[in-house]
């Protein structure tokens, strides 16, 4: 069975436990070259995990002979010129999320890699987690009858690290957003996965601790294409941190969190309280699944097509008024 050669952009924190370990630890997947802007940096990242080959030039990592796919693991505002790069260097990408800053780039990254006849993945890891694949084939199996509603509150105190310089996910011009940007697009493309997609969204945000460029506190309300309802509250100033997601049905409710590693709790005509934890590299799944859909073997969830909607959403809510496809 062919091994999937992966080159990685970018070697942040992100890569250190979460994801750049499953890329050469994961059966079929080899991680063959790295880059990053700073020298020494990469060098010592090569070193730690055992690769080969380390660039300070993305394109000389996309342009290498050795590398089949790239994985761009840096912020959303490099992600259009590094995908359009590998696009046509005529290889498969992988791109952290969110998939962009704005659904009118994300579009474009889709189309771009559609009309090339490759591949283009978005890290939604969470579609490939066994703990949600649960979830899904509980509401599949209808234990609370048909789907009414969905709430979800995620919240988190303000942190010194908040107004660092260093700190992308607050500023706008880099993410898109705050923490809102990052931290809501895993649930909205989960949710999605789940119940179907979201046809009708609206938002406010606020600055309200004034901390820093992006928003720091969001609610939202939407329309899944069955019918069923959802909201939602975002809060990054808050008194305490809370991640809880509720699903309600005709029969039945199912709660968990998004981001925690709590218990998945169905209450229907029985209570079921399972323990699924997550894979220490927790893209695990989501790397075996985008070497499986590269061979042929499967389909991917998490491809830049499912990506894109949840983009929209997050214009929508946030008023980015991008051109949407």
């Amino acid at each position: 069975m062919k091994t999937i050669r992966w080159g990685m952009i970018g070697c942040g924190s992100v890569t250190e436990l979460k994801s750049g370990p499953a890329f050469y630890k994961a059966p079929g997947s080899a991680l063959v070259a790295v880059m990053g802007r700073r020298a020494e940096a990469v060098r010592d990242y090569a070193a730690r995990h055992g690769i080969a080959r380390c660039y300070t030039d993305a394109q000389a990592l996309i342009d290498d002979p050795e590398v089949d796919a790239v994985y761009i693991a840096t912020p959303p505002d490099s992600h259009l010129e590094y995908a359009l790069r590998v696009a046509a260097a005529g290889k498969h990408c992988c791109v952290e999320k969110p998939m962009s800053l704005n659904a009118e780039q994300s579009a474009l990254m889709q189309r771009t890699f559609e009309r090339a006849g490759l591949h283009l993945f978005v890290s939604y890891y969470r579609r490939s987690l066994p703990r949600f694949q649960q979830v899904r084939t509980w509401l599949q199996e209808g234990r609370i009858g048909e789907l009414r509603h969905l709430t979800w509150t995620l919240c988190k105190p303000a942190a010194v690290t908040d107004t660092d310089a260093s700190n992308w996910r607050t500023d706008p011009a880099i993410a898109g957003g705050g923490y809102f940007a990052d931290l809501a697009s895993h649930g909205f493309d989960l949710f999605q996965y789940l119940a179907g997609d979201i046809v009708e969204v609206s938002g406010f945000s606020a600055r309200q601790a004034g901390r820093y460029a992006a928003e720091d506190a969001v609610t939202a309300c939407w329309t899944f294409a069955s019918g069923a309802l959802g909201m939602g509250c975002w809060n990054f100033v808050a008194d305490r941190r809370e991640d809880r997601v509720e699903l309600i049905g005709s029969r039945g409710r199912i709660q968990f969190s998004v981001f925690d590693d709590q218990p998945l709790r169905l209450e229907g005509e029985t209570t079921e309280v399972l323990e699924v934890p997550c894979h220490t590299h927790i893209q695990w799944h989501h790397v075996l699944n985008m070497n499986a859909h590269i061979r042929g073997e499967a389909e991917h969830p998490s491809l830049a097509i499912e990506a894109l909607k949840t983009d929209i959403i997050l214009d929508k809510v946030l008023h980015r008024y991008s051109q949407h496809p």
